[in-house]
């Protein structure tokens, strides 16, 4: 525990440095590292043992993150064809040594993998003002960690009925409620000191007290999200039959033993905001 705690504080004051480069290359440089780091975790805990589709990844999440800044959109669809047109020559040749079963399911974890981090970047160009970026990106990561956090608290206080035992055996229906609860009051919380701060967003002048009951909401369906992405991660480790998928955190785990829970909460927020600006760009 006291490795955990440790990690943890570390983790957050990286976390602070990194926001302080919001607004630079600085903050695509690292989620961009951060999601090869996480792919090649999911390419470990497959047992690919192809090291030319990992690389395929490498150029792709690079321009994803940083070369869409430097090229133009029109780039995209070559580059993606090159990387498939790549992967599909690695299969042929490979063909006798490589499990298509196992490449598939890396795609599809890495997929959610760079979906995750990507909202992570699109947001900052959502808003006007910076401030409110941050605050779409900590009101994630207060729904995922937060939420995290406590869900175990409440589980070892009041958990009795299992939840999903086959994938994770610990994760209790009593602990589930806890998360959602403590989602939906760290969303709150958070609203409440960015508007006594930075004074309300557009949204919250628009709709007043009803734009905390939406944040309530979200955290709660964030929340319900968080445990499903969590549980997701869960069963691919017992069918790789690992423990955790790294050791970058000490006492955690890698990277996607720590952003799990994010996974499914970041697009979510992402699509929330972006069919908010298109139903405000309609009237």
């Amino acid at each position: 525990m006291k490795t955990r705690i440790i990690t943890s504080i570390v983790g957050l004051a990286v976390l602070a440095l990194v926001l302080a480069f919001f607004e630079t290359p600085v903050y695509n440089l690292v989620l961009a590292c951060v999601s090869l780091i996480a792919i090649h975790e999911a390419y470990e805990a497959f047992q690919i043992r192809c090291p030319q589709v990992f690389a395929a990844f490498v150029p792709a999440v690079l321009w994803l993150f940083l070369g869409q800044e430097l090229f133009p959109g029109s780039v995209m669809w070559p580059v993606l064809y090159l990387l498939v047109l790549y992967v599909a020559c690695v299969m042929i040749i490979r063909v006798h040594t490589l499990s298509f079963a196992s490449v598939s399911g890396m795609m599809v974890f890495a997929g959610m993998i760079v979906a995750c981090f990507y909202s992570l970047l699109y947001l900052r160009s959502c808003f006007e003002q910076t401030w409110e970026s941050l605050y779409a990106v900590l009101i994630i990561l207060a729904f995922a960690w937060g939420g995290d956090s406590c869900a175990y608290f409440a589980g070892c206080a009041l958990g009795k009925h299992k939840l999903a035992p086959e994938v994770s055996p610990k994760k209790t229906i009593e602990g589930a409620v806890g998360g959602v609860a403590g989602s939906v009051v760290l969303g709150i919380v958070i609203t409440v000191v960015f508007s006594a701060v930075f004074g309300p967003n557009r949204l919250h002048e628009a709709y007043g007290a009803s734009y905390y009951v939406a944040i309530a909401l979200i955290g709660a369906v964030s929340s319900v999200l968080g445990i499903l992405g969590d549980l997701t991660a869960s069963a691919v480790k017992r069918q790789c039959e690992i423990k955790d998928y790294g050791t970058i955190f000490p006492g955690h785990g890698g990277i996607l033993d720590r952003f799990d829970s994010v996974m499914l909460i970041a697009p979510f927020i992402t699509i929330c905001v972006f069919l908010e600006q298109m139903w405000e760009m309609s009237l």
